[in-house]
């Protein structure tokens, strides 16, 4: 007779998953509590971290040209790339240089919210460093105002220079007895009227606010990092009671072949 062999059945019933782990919950337990103690340490030695912003609106004019409603003198974005490009390598290397430090503890980050021109500066730092973060956010700040404020007063200065000259053209028409004075008189009172409301309409950048720190702490809080440790803790402890029981029956194989 030919003996028949019958295929090894590798099949694992939910019965078995089950049954091991009820036979290894003890591992499953300390793989728990090692994960979920890890994370408590970790909570209670983080040091919580705060978000610092300034709040810079950039300095605005008429708007220039038929259907056009930007009255930006100088866009937010076009103020961010002028920062990130000029100012923020300075003034870090400034700072460093004060303070005696190799590099800064936090990061510098420069954005405008959605159809806006504000410039804001946003820095999540310690509490500690409060002051090192309001020194970078001011002169930051500093060198953005003290740009836009040029832009200011060269535009008041080309507005006021061309209106001085419209009323002195409109002096001289005055005293013209050409038939084309009063026509050219017309146009230049215009043209002084227009000039004028873009010069009332020029405006001073402004500092809304300087490094002012959130109420609440920045960054993951700590119920949600407990939660997310008490799932993750509960994953692995699965995870590894399989890996155990795995290794086990791998060694057990081996054995029996060299027997």
């Amino acid at each position: 007779m030919t003996e028949q062999r019958t295929p090894y059945n590798d099949e694992i019933s939910l019965v078995d998953l089950a049954a091991v782990l009820v036979r290894r919950w003890k591992a499953m337990a300390i793989i728990f509590a090692v994960v979920v103690l890890a994370a408590l340490a970790f909570v209670l030695t983080k040091t919580p971290t705060y978000r610092y912003v300034s709040v810079y609106e950039v300095a605005e004019q008429a708007p220039v040209g038929e259907g056009n409603t930007e009255r930006a003198l100088e866009s937010a974005p076009t103020v961010i790339a002028k920062a990130q490009s000029l100012y923020v390598a300075p003034i870090t290397r400034q700072i460093l240089e004060q303070e005696s430090l190799e590099s800064l503890p936090f990061s510098v980050e420069l954005s405008s919210p959605k159809e806006t021109q504000l410039v804001k500066i946003t820095t999540e730092a310690v509490e500690e460093t409060a002051e090192l973060v309001k020194a970078m956010h001011g002169a930051l700040l500093e060198r953005i105002t003290s740009n836009q404020q040029s832009l200011v007063d060269r535009q008041r200065t080309t507005l006021t220079n061309r209106l001085d000259s419209l009323q002195a053209a409109v002096s001289t028409a005055e005293q013209s007895t050409s038939d084309s004075a009063a026509e050219l008189m017309a146009g230049y009172i215009e043209q002084i009227a227009l000039t004028q409301d873009r010069l009332d309409l020029l405006k001073d950048g402004r500092v809304a606010q300087t490094a002012v720190q959130s109420l609440e702490k920045a960054g993951t809080s700590r119920p949600l990092i407990m939660a997310l440790a008490l799932v993750l803790g509960g994953m692995l402890a699965v995870m590894g009671v399989f890996l155990m029981q795995f290794a086990g029956l791998v060694c057990n194989s081996l054995k029996e072949q060299e027997a």
